[in-house]
C-alpha cells in the first residue's frame, strides 16, 4: 500500500518535475524588485492618496506569482493604513509587472492641528516590508525599502483688490469686494469655499463667501467679486467714512473648506475704496 502512494504522488507531480527541470536547467534567476516612483492623487487640506509604484521582474522561462506582501507606510515616522495588491498576481515568463500600493492618509491622523501640518513645505514618507514571490523553487522574499518626501497641500493665497462702492445714501452703501484667490501648491487643489467676517477700520460689517471654486489649476488663479450691503449706522464712523471713498484696513477671518477639513486663515490689508 506504501508503494502504491508513492507511485501516485510521483505521478501525480510529474508535470511539476518536468516544470522544475526547465526552470533548473536555465539556471534560475531571482525575481527583480524595483521601486519606481511616488504619485499624489486626490490632494485636498484634509488629507491625500500616496501610491508608491514599483516593477516586479520575471527574467526566467517560467512565469511566477506573487505569494505574500507584508508592507508598511509611514508618514512622518508615524505608520498610516496603506493598500496592497491582491496575492496570486501572476507574472508571464521573461515578464515584468507594475505594482501600485496606494495608501489614503488623512492628516488628522498623523497630526493632532492639521494647520500646522499645512506650514510645512514637504514631509517625510517610509515604506517598509517584503514581497514573497512564490518560484518552482519556493518562495523567494524581496525586500521593500524606500523613503522620500513630499509636497505638503499649501493654504490658497487670498488678496483683495481695491472695494467698488455703489448705491450710496444716507443709510448706507453696496460695497463689491473683489478677491483673487491663488492656489499656491503645484498640483491640483479643490477649494469648497472661502468664508468669514470681515471688518473695515476694525469694525465687524458681515459676512463674506466665495461659494465654491472647484478643482485648482496647479498655481491658478480665480477672481471673484462679492457684494455686501453695509448700514451707516450699524457700522463704526471709520468703517462708514473709508466706504464714502478713502483708506481702510480690511481685515477677513476666515476659513477655507477642501476635502471636508475647515482651515482657519487671516488676511489684513490695506485698500482703497473707490466709487
Amino acid at each position: 500500500m506504501k508503494r502504491i502512494i508513492v507511485t501516485a504522488l510521483c505521478l501525480a507531480a510529474l508535470s511539476g518535475c518536468a516544470y522544475l527541470q526547465q526552470f533548473l536547467k536555465t539556471s534560475g534567476r531571482e525575481p527583480t524588485f524595483s521601486f519606481r516612483n511616488m504619485v499624489l492623487n486626490d490632494v485636498s487640506l484634509a488629507g491625500l492618496n500616496l501610491d508608491t509604484v514599483w516593477d516586479l521582474g520575471n527574467p526566467n522561462p517560467v512565469s511566477i506569482s506573487l505569494a505574500s506582501v507584508d508592507y508598511a507606510l509611514f508618514i512622518e515616522n508615524k505608520q498610516v493604513v496603506a493598500g496592497q495588491p491582491q496575492n496570486g498576481l501572476q507574472i508571464a515568463a521573461n515578464g515584468s509587472s507594475e505594482l501600485h500600493f496606494p495608501a489614503n492618509i488623512k492628516f488628522t491622523d498623523v497630526v493632532g492641528v492639521v494647520e500646522t501640518f499645512l506650514t510645512k513645505d514637504n514631509a517625510s514618507w517610509r515604506a517598509e516590508g517584503a514581497l514573497g514571490v512564490s518560484t518552482p523553487i519556493g518562495v523567494i522574499r524581496l525586500p521593500i525599502v524606500k523613503e522620500g518626501l513630499f509636497e505638503v497641500p499649501k493654504l490658497p493665497a487670498i488678496v483683495f483688490g481695491n472695494p467698488r462702492v455703489t448705491n450710496v445714501t444716507f443709510s448706507g452703501a453696496t460695497v463689491e469686494f473683489p478677491l483673487t484667490v491663488t492656489n499656491k501648491n503645484t498640483y491640483s487643489l479643490p477649494i469648497a469655499g472661502v468664508a468669514g467676517n470681515v471688518a473695515i477700520a476694525g469694525s465687524n460689517i458681515g459676512t463674506l463667501s466665495t461659494g465654491n471654486l472647484g478643482a485648482m489649476d496647479g498655481k491658478g488663479t480665480r477672481q471673484v467679486a462679492i457684494p455686501l450691503n453695509i448700514n451707516f449706522l450699524s457700522a463704526a464712523g471709520a468703517a462708514a467714512n473709508a466706504v464714502r471713498g478713502g483708506n481702510a484696513q480690511v481685515t477677513f477671518n476666515a476659513t477655507v473648506q477642501s476635502g471636508g477639513q475647515a482651515v482657519p486663515i487671516k488676511i489684513d490689508q490695506l485698500v482703497n475704496f473707490i466709487r
